[in-house]
């Protein structure tokens, strides 16, 4: 049984009807078109991955930061420990040579 059309796998005889000219450059320019909105598509996707890396690396370097930072802190606060506690013993020192001076003042006064 033979079909009305021609199968795939048979050539096409392109000689019969040649393609006018207007479909042609209607495809061509719908071509050129599809091209130019995948350029400007293309484009777009790298600016934004470059975009994003740029970001990225933003990200790192406050990471960065925070984490000297952090340690910076952390090494502040314990000099103010250190500090608070020399700070305590000077005035504790203070107090009894304080102490220890009105008793010899009181004892001076006492001997003249």
């Amino acid at each position: 049984m033979r079909l009305p059309y021609a199968v795939m796998t048979e050539p096409v005889d392109t000689s019969a009807t040649p393609a006018p000219k207007a479909d042609f450059d209607g495809a061509l320019a719908r071509l050129q078109a599809a091209l130019t909105v995948l350029e400007v598509a293309a484009a777009r996707k790298h600016e934004a991955d470059r975009a994003q890396a740029d970001l990225g690396e933003a990200l790192g370097a406050m990471q960065d930061d925070r984490a000297r930072l952090a340690g910076d802190l952390d090494a502040a606060l314990a000099r103010a420990r250190r500090l608070e506690a020399a700070n305590s013993e000077v005035a504790r020192r203070l107090e009894a040579a304080g102490v220890t001076l009105r008793a010899l003042a009181g004892d001076e006064a006492g001997q003249d």
